[in-house]
């Protein structure tokens, strides 16, 4: 079981490294789900993610608080609009729109329902 959970942990955060310079994968769920799956298999690898100097914090701050400061917040939801603009405006299908949108939309309401950090 417990390499079950390391490639879990391994192929979320391949994942949520490729979100970063594609817009279309998000970063954040997939970087948590590896802090997830890395608490359940291996202590060294999850105290590595947690030191790492941008997700560190933000791993920390949900798994104490279960919570996203404002700047993440106010980045996730820009993200999410600049690129169902540029598939708009790339004239992307309806049916990809729809699915975009309903699944962004969603992406969006849950990003911003969360509490902000004690501290902000």
């Amino acid at each position: 079981m417990r390499a079950l959970w390391i490639m879990l942990g391994v192929t979320s955060l391949g994942l949520g490294i490729i979100g970063i310079v594609l817009p279309i994968l998000p970063t954040t769920p997939f970087v948590l789900l590896s802090a997830f799956a890395f608490s359940r298999s291996s202590p060294r690898l999850h105290a590595a993610l947690l030191a790492h100097r941008t997700f560190g914090p933000l791993i920390l701050r949900w798994q104490t608080e279960r919570a996203i400061p404002r700047r993440a917040k106010i980045m996730a939801v820009t993200m999410m609009t600049l690129v169902f603009l540029g598939s708009l405006l790339a004239g992307v299908s309806e049916r990809v729109l729809l699915i975009q949108g309903i699944a962004m939309g969603g992406a969006a309401i849950f990003v911003l329902t969360r509490n902000r950090p004690s501290d902000e």
